[in-house]
């Protein structure tokens, strides 16, 4: 673990792509639990980099572009909600919020600041990394509709997914809606290429929920109402950024009590 740094040393250039470093960043004001994370993270393969505070995490961010972030809700200066916000607005990171405060309203402002997990303290160092695994789990590639599978992300970057002039292409992580791109977070993404696979058949809550813990293939597993919710608000952010109405849908229609699908 090192601690935070001149981002200076370390310079971002624009669209720099993330995949493929296994770097973490880790931002938490106390050091026992800090070095916890650090341990558990390191022990999972990553080069890990701390900081106390969340300006500081926003510049390990910025220069070391990580592949995951965690994050503590409460600490001093700005609190874990705005430095998610600050972190999305130049990263694409997976972010796991972790905080003493359980309710359920938390965790919800924080997958709408740009979370994509939501861990309360205390927690099992063992879930936790299952959980960081279960993420990484999540295929980075799409497969075509027509269930031919499609090349590897490096080799199919000329394959797009396009439905009502909304195109995603899994390879490179690019959504544009008519032919203007759109920035979304990982869970987002997922869900949206998930959909755009699925076409007019119903994904439901409990098939999104699974497929972002990386268990789309386990359906006996269990997936509780905060699951459920967690789906909700991420397709309502989905919907905020692609400037859709669930009103009158141009791209996603809601089924009343199962889940969503691919408008006609």
């Amino acid at each position: 673990m090192t601690d935070v740094q001149d981002p200076s040393a370390h310079p971002d250039p624009e669209g720099g792509a993330v995949e493929e470093a296994r770097v973490a960043v880790v931002i938490e004001d106390e050091a026992d639990i800090r070095s916890l994370l650090s341990t558990v993270l390191a022990q999972a393969g990553f080069e890990v980099h701390g900081a106390a505070n969340g300006t500081d995490g926003v510049e390990l961010v910025r220069a070391h572009r990580p592949l995951v972030t965690t994050l503590d809700v409460n600490m001093p200066g700005i609190d874990g909600f705005e430095t998610a916000k600050r972190i999305r607005a130049i990263s694409s990171t997976y972010i796991v919020m972790l905080s003493a405060r359980s309710e359920e309203i938390d965790a919800l402002q924080g997958l709408e600041a740009g979370a994509d997990d939501y861990v309360a303290k205390p927690f099992r160092p063992r879930e936790l990394r299952a959980r960081i695994d279960a993420m990484l789990r999540r295929p980075r590639h799409v497969a075509p509709p027509d269930g031919e599978t499609a090349a590897a992300p490096g080799a199919s970057e000329d394959f797009w997914l396009e439905h009502h002039g909304l195109r995603l292409n899994a390879a490179i992580h690019v959504v544009k809606v008519d032919d203007h791109d759109v920035e979304l977070t990982r869970s987002e993404f997922d869900i949206l290429a998930d959909l755009l696979v699925a076409g007019r058949r119903v994904r439901a809550k409990s098939d999104l929920a699974l497929m972002l813990r990386g268990d789309q293939y386990a359906v006996s597993d269990f997936v509780s109402d905060s699951d459920a919710r967690a789906i909700e608000v991420h397709m309502a952010n989905l919907r905020r950024k692609l400037g859709e109405s669930p009103a009158q849908p141009r791209w996603i229609e809601t089924v009343r009590g199962v889940g969503y699908r691919l408008t006609a």
